[in-house]
């Protein structure tokens, strides 16, 4: 009998803490789904069946009337953003009250993660104010060399792949660009993934987002119980090689920058001009103005940026540029226009893939930005209440640890914004149609002060790779392939297209 009430007391007990919070919306009479005791919302996730984006994109559609929608994951609520006034106060115009990602638990974080994509308080504020003068117009056209290069050999590439008349898997191809332009521009290295199968560098991107089931493990019990498995990293496969990559690189230049204009290059001089000082975010003193805030930036942490610079820019520029080849081969009507404007500007310049030659390729902006807009890179925003804070509107309070999910997937293609959204159409970017209604309802980049840093060189480099490829040949689809990229559910913060993108490249010259 006593057992058996231990048992049942232990029960009782574990029912209690893995409902703990399930009450926190209904108490804020924000509607929401039923939740799951431990999982919350969030069970099909954990279990692989769908991805964030994914689990974002049905929360956003099951209430369409609401502004805002409660969701639990695991037992922590988060607030699910519907409406663009509320998106653009939490981006922009109440930023001091959302700064962080809130991606790091705990204040303890692992050594790659301490990048300004997953940084949060000071160490990001000091590092976004240090890195963002490397992403100047006179910087990106400084590297755009670089790009180039790569971009005549992926030109290559594609017209081997025409002669060859298979399947071409377009998703691979382009990360295989995209690959070698990190390689040069990140870390001053001539990868050769579009020529090498075997390329090392090109198994240590697919590496990065390829996610198995121990990892799966160790991010969720991390999330649902953060301070007892607090020493569990989730980048451990990773920490070694990327360490010791960055490391190889710094040893050959000597620690010093040598001109290159690369990543590297860039972080090298922002190391020389000293300790980091500003503003703290986090802290302030007795009257009220900030304590000043300082890091050194470290060789580690150099490495931790370069990763990032290495996992930011591989999948989204990747998936970016293939699902625009992708929705190209389904409209050949677009397509032929964009090839009539590559043909007259590249005339222009001798054929050259130069740095003015993209910059004038204006309508095949467009397609790449509509692109991201049916399969944005990444499908949601999260940001962090970093203080108690009231939406009046609403009538609604939510508390310190908060996260707030924007679901970028379903605004970009709710046709409360966008007519038709299903149709691939680039003209929605001229801006003689642009009523400015949209601005906080198409987000590829993020927007306000934690907006992507790189997306000028990242939209530079996706151009050009589009550019090379369609300069010499033409896209269509490959018999049985699927209309609408499949994907992958273990997927994280970025969408990672399953079974990749097969497409028939033809030779134009012999149209």
């Amino acid at each position: 009998m006593i057992t058996f009430m231990l048992v049942l007391a232990a029960i009782i007990a574990l029912y209690l803490y893995g409902t703990k919070t399930f009450n926190y919306w209904k108490n804020k009479n924000v509607k929401h789904d039923k939740p799951v005791p431990f999982f919350g919302n969030n069970t099909n996730n954990y279990m692989m069946r769908s991805s964030v984006t994914q689990l974002a994109v049905e929360t956003y559609w099951r209430y369409p009337t609401e502004r805002v929608v409660g969701f639990y994951r695991g037992l922590r609520p988060e607030l699910v953003v519907r409406d663009p006034e509320l998106v653009k106060r939490i981006l922009v115009t109440d930023f001091a009250s959302f700064y962080p990602r809130g991606l790091n638990p705990l204040k303890e974080v692992e050594p790659l993660l301490r990048n300004l994509f997953f940084a949060d308080g000071d160490l990001w504020r000091l590092l976004r104010q240090r890195m963002t003068p490397a992403f100047t117009s006179g910087k990106l056209k400084a590297m755009f060399p670089l790009i180039e290069e790569r971009a005549e050999r992926l030109r290559s590439r594609a017209l081997a792949a025409a002669t060859d008349r298979r399947p071409v898997d377009a998703r691979d191809l382009m990360a295989r660009y995209t690959t070698d332009f990190i390689g040069a521009c990140g870390f001053g290295l001539d990868s050769d993934s579009l020529q090498d199968e075997n390329s090392a560098f090109r198994k240590l991107g697919a590496t990065i987002f390829n996610v198995s089931a121990k990892d799966v493990i160790v991010a969720i019990l991390k999330e649902m119980f953060p301070r007892i498995f607090k020493n569990l990293r989730v980048l451990s496969r990773l920490d070694t090689e990327m360490m010791a990559l960055v490391n190889e690189v710094l040893r050959q230049r000597n620690y010093e920058p040598t001109g290159r204009n690369d990543f590297i290059d860039l972080m090298l001089e922002c190391k020389k001009k000293g300790t980091i000082t500003g503003d703290s975010i986090e802290r302030v003193s007795v009257d009220g103005s900030p304590e000043r805030a300082t890091i050194e930036m470290t060789y580690e942490l150099i490495a931790a940026q370069v990763f990032v610079f290495f996992a930011a820019g591989f999948e989204t520029s990747s998936s970016a540029t293939s699902i625009t080849l992708h929705e190209l081969a389904h409209h050949p009507e677009v397509q032929k226009k964009i090839h009539r404007e590559i043909d007259t500007v590249l005339a222009k310049y001798e054929n050259k893939l130069c740095y003015e030659a993209i910059k004038e390729m204006t309508y095949l902006e467009w397609a790449f930005k509509e692109g991201m807009r049916i399969f944005p890179s990444l499908g949601f925003l999260v940001r962090q209440c970093a203080k108690r804070y009231t939406f009046e509107e609403l009538n609604l309070t939510i508390d310190e640890g908060v996260k707030v999910i924007i679901p970028l997937q379903a605004l970009h293609n709710d046709p409360e914004y966008f007519d038709n959204p299903t149709e691939f159409r680039p003209e929605r970017f001229d801006p003689s149609n642009s009523s400015g209604r949209d601005k906080f309802v198409y987000l590829p980049f993020g927007s306000g002060p934690r907006a992507c840093v790189g997306e000028r060189l990242g939209v530079m480099q996706s151009l050009a790779g589009l550019a090379a490829v369609l300069s010499r040949v033409r896209v269509q689809p490959a018999p049985g392939a699927p209309r609408n990229p499949r994907v992958d559910t273990r997927s994280n913060l970025v969408q990672v297209v399953r079974g990749g993108l097969p497409l028939i490249f033809t030779d134009r010259r012999t149209d």
